[in-house]
């Protein structure tokens, strides 16, 4: 359950600290005083979607943190590489330029690995949860929750997707042969063009500094002669290689007379070495390069030849040949098509007949389902002051299977005698709308482990007795785990086990919010306004009372 819930710098609450209790919770206070502000602090937390802009003004970051106990061994440590602890705090912050950061007892992860978790501690159920019950689309979703056959949904599903995948291979290699025959003589055409061509990898990169070389050839051979003339030496002089070498000579005859001598014999050598060395590469440079027209001409054409394949079928030599090679995959595949429809149908034949079985079974466990579906919802709405009610799950087969299985499911309901059943969308008042969710949410969660339930003003349109009804039922669901619920009817938060009182306050130019829990006289003070709006009476006073009491 939650106990601790610490938020810093979210919308107008710049720090408050709520300690929540087993049973049942109630949060209350005037409409815009930040109720809901703590519910999104709460999702936040939760990893929910943050908004940056729900930072208070003037901050850079928001931080909300929660303290839960009695958490149970879920599988998410296991699978999260995080420890499993009976305690747990989490943290988020939401920093102004979109970065959050998440921990878990000390320890980072994602906003998803939290929502992850989240999902599994918190369940929290809004107005808008209302308009699940008017989408039929949802109805099969809540059936399933509440029937449990996970696995088989599971199995289905796969055997389905299975299916459905076969068919729509078998559909890719189907063609009229019109079609087949200009696909297969296209295909072979571009392969035996990039064949003729006889490319390299990397060969265009390679062309591309070979032409480079070749279209300066002139000036490059006339480099090239001239410092090999210098090296080498001419007709009429000697080259700088020569002319070292004879220093190196000459200072040979007086080595060892000093060690300056020696020093600069050493030196001398070592140029006239290294100037042997660049002489013979320059020459071996000189003699490799070919530079005739005829050279260029053939490597111009040749680069022409790849620019065209490069046009047609990729941006490179490797990705030509890879288009010749997902080409030639296609025609083998062609080719041999009509022997892998035949192997494929026989495949298709026996994971139909496996979608079909399974689809049969949960067709099956559905009816089951939503027969005592049905009973249940009757029984917690007849507790919520709809005596009258009749409920049905309506289950009706589909013209063929799909990823759901074979099942149409819709809610139906009549809310008063000699009423036929309908749509809910189109019988369901407001008041009985949120009584319902809350029913459904009920039943639904009878399934689950989840230890809190968060209501945010879900009692909309609800008053008087049914109001009564609500709070009843409220603290009966409190009793199995904690409840959490914002409200603004006082027969809620007469039943509540722990009171908090939402308030705001100008100071400075400033709106703060702040969260104040409540002992008997503030009790009946929040109730009084709630009973009886801004102006407090002793007649108020005394009713406030009387409900406390009857609680």
């Amino acid at each position: 359950m939650l106990s601790l819930l610490h938020i810093e710098n979210i919308a107008v609450i710049e720090q408050a600290e709520i300690a929540f209790r087993p049973g049942f919770n109630v949060l209350t206070g005037e409409t815009g005083a930040g109720k809901s502000i703590v519910i999104d602090a709460i999702s936040a937390v939760l990893g929910r979607r943050a908004y940056r802009e729900a930072i208070r003004t003037g901050c850079d970051r928001a931080k909300v943190s929660a303290v839960f106990q009695q958490v149970p061994e879920l599988n998410w440590f296991e699978e999260s590489g995080i420890a499993w602890a009976q305690e747990l705090l989490i943290q988020r912050e939401i920093f102004a330029d979109g970065r959050n950061v998440c921990r878990v007892n000390g320890q980072p992860v994602s906003v998803t690995m939290l929502r992850g978790l989240g999902d599994q501690l918190i369940q929290i159920h809004g107005q808008h949860d209302s308009a699940r019950l008017f989408d039929e689309d949802s109805h099969l979703t809540m059936l399933d929750e509440f029937a449990g056959h996970t696995e088989l949904v599971a199995a289905y599903t796969a055997a389905y997707l299975e299916m459905d995948g076969l068919r729509k291979q078998i559909r890719s290699l189907q063609m009229d042969e019109a079609e087949k025959l200009r696909r297969t003589e296209n295909l072979r055409f571009q392969i035996q063009e990039i064949q003729r061509a006889e490319l390299q990898p990397n060969e265009d990169a390679e062309l591309e500094k070979k032409l480079k070389l070749m279209r300066s050839g002139e000036r490059l051979m006339r480099a090239l002669s001239q410092a090999a003339e210098a090296l080498y030496g001419g007709e009429d002089t000697e080259g700088a290689a020569a002319l070292t070498d004879q220093a190196a000579r000459s200072l040979s005859q007086i080595a060892g007379t000093s060690d300056q001598v020696d020093e600069t014999c050493r030196l001398v050598e070592d140029l006239s070495l290294r100037l042997q060395d660049a002489a013979e590469r320059l020459r071996d440079l000189r003699d490799s390069f070919d530079f005739s027209p005829e050279a260029l001409e053939e490597a111009e054409s040749r680069a022409d030849t790849i620019h065209r394949l490069k046009r047609k079928y990729g941006e490179s030599c490797e990705a030509i040949l890879d288009y010749m090679a997902q080409c030639q995959r296609e025609l083998d595949a062609m080719e041999t098509a009509d022997e892998s429809i035949l192997r494929l149908k026989k495949v298709l034949r026996e994971k139909i007949a496996a979608a079909k079985a399974l689809a049969e079974q949960l067709s099956a466990s559905r009816q089951t389902a939503a027969e005592e579906f049905g009973k249940r919802l009757a029984l917690e709405l007849r507790a919520l002051d709809m005596p009258s009610v009749q409920f049905v799950c309506e289950l009706t087969p589909k013209a063929h299977l799909d990823v759901t299985g074979g099942d149409d499911c819709r809610f139906l309901m009549s809310a008063n005698v000699g009423e036929e059943l309908r749509q809910m969308s189109r019988v369901a008042s407001g008041g009985e709308l949120a009584r319902i969710m809350l029913a459904m949410k009920n039943v639904l969660s009878e399934k689950d482990r989840i230890p809190t339930m968060i209501f945010d003003e879900v009692d909309a349109g609800v008053s008087g007795r049914a109001a009564q009804k609500v709070a009843e039922k409220l603290r009966a669901v409190s009793a199995g785990r904690q409840v959490l619920c914002v409200t603004h009817l006082p027969q809620i938060a007469a039943m509540a086990n722990t009171h908090f009182l939402i308030s705001k306050a100008e100071q400075n130019g400033r709106t703060y919010t702040s969260v104040t829990p409540l002992e008997l006289e503030g009790r009946k003070s929040e109730l009084a306004r709630l009973i009886g709006g801004a102006r407090i009476t002793e007649n108020t006073l005394k009713s406030a009372e009387e409900m406390l009491n009857r609680e």
